[in-house]
């Protein structure tokens, strides 16, 4: 006589078991999605839980916007040949008379060899006193000598040169062709054309910043920024310090993407699925694209117009949740801006615990054939 055996009782004891192995703490990326919208403060938690949708995009959607003051554009562009403190000039001076005030009897001329403009910018010759030098020209400071003389010589005629110093120059750092010293020259007295002295930039464009300090005073701007307004194309001055630098802006991106790390910014705008796309994309086995979140701090200005409420005081904390699953779920997250310091977080799809549970009782991958075995043996 043949006796049949009821399996149920089997798999309700296999799956006791998976229910045990879960219970004990599975590996896994991270919090799943029950878990986080568990810790929103709408459930008494500490954080933000916001759906994105057209609203949350356009209120959240800020990019860096750099520029030079009024101060650095209104500058005007100065002569290649400006004197600076320093510099050393050489004099000559021609008196149309014997007995001149500098060329002594039986002579006409007057060399006045290594003339060094003073800290304070000033030089002083005889009978014409002392001269502010720095800031002017060579022909600047002739006319000046020669107005100060013809009071005293009648139709003196004076050149002025310069011996020694670089005149106005500035100085580039960082991700440039050829780091180094570069004086004003006629060709090279505006910012685009120094940067182009110096061999150009040598990252990507696109991430390429310029900070320009003058003095206590400094400005930042994309490098893009330079070809498309015009204004930016500002006038140097002597001293000034170009540093060309790349974005250090970054993300972080975990769970269930391609790579989990932290990953600096490739474009000016980055927008949540450029981020994910960064990291390799979604883990197409593990993936949830439903479960799509965004962790940031959110200051007190734009936490309020994302929530509709007045009564916020301070930064917040917010988790965006992107669904890429819905009809225009990847053109919002197209349109969301990642900002910098944001974590880009990508949970599990809830068939891959399961999964896990089963791999962890059966102890191999083919789960149904194992789990069959398994229950026959079962008394």
């Amino acid at each position: 006589m043949t006796i049949f055996t009821s399996r149920k009782p089997r798999l309700a004891v296999l799956l006791m078991l998976a229910m045990g192995v879960a219970a004990c703490g599975l590996p896994r990326s991270g919090p799943n999605k029950q878990e986080i919208f568990s810790g929103s403060a709408q459930r008494k938690g500490d954080a933000f839980v916001v759906e994105v949708n057209d609203h949350v995009t356009r209120t959240t959607a800020i990019v860096p916007d750099f520029g030079f003051s009024p101060a650095f554009i209104r500058a005007g562009r100065i002569g290649s040949d400006t004197i600076n403190p320093g510099d050393t000039l050489g004099l000559t001076i021609w008196e149309n008379v014997e007995n001149g005030l500098l060329s002594g009897q039986g002579g006409s001329a007057t060399s006045l060899e290594e003339v060094q403009v003073d800290g304070a910018g000033f030089i002083f010759v005889p009978y014409a006193g002392r001269i502010h030098a720095a800031g002017n020209t060579p022909e600047a400071i002739r006319r000046i000598i020669t107005e100060k003389l013809n009071q005293q010589t009648p139709d003196p005629q004076v050149v002025v040169r310069r011996l020694a110093g670089d005149g106005a120059t500035v100085s580039i750092t960082g991700s440039v062709g050829g780091q180094g010293v570069y004086p004003i020259e006629r060709p090279t007295r505006t910012l685009t054309a120094m940067l182009a002295r110096a061999g150009g930039v040598s990252i990507e464009p696109e991430i390429a910043q310029i900070t320009v300090f003058r003095g206590k005073e400094k400005g930042k701007i994309w490098f893009q920024d330079l070809y498309k307004k015009a204004e930016y194309d500002i006038a140097l001055r002597a001293g000034d310090r170009i540093l060309v630098e790349e974005d250090s802006r970054a993300f972080t991106a975990l769970g269930a993407t391609g790579s989990q790390s932290r990953v600096t910014f490739k474009a000016q705008a980055l927008s949540a699925i450029e981020a994910i796309a960064q990291v390799g994309g979604l883990n197409t086995s593990t993936a949830d694209p439903t479960g799509v979140f965004v962790f940031r701090n959110e200051p007190e200005e734009i936490a309020k117009q994302v929530l509709g409420r007045d009564d916020l005081i301070g930064a917040q904390r917010m988790i965006y949740v992107l669904n890429l699953t819905e009809p225009n779920g990847v053109f919002t997250a197209r349109d969301f801006v990642i900002r910098d310091g944001d974590t880009v977080y990508v949970t599990e799809a809830p068939f891959v615990q399961w999964s896990k549970t089963l791999n962890a009782v059966t102890g191999t991958l083919n789960t149904a054939s194992t789990i069959n075995n398994l229950a026959s043996l079962v008394p």
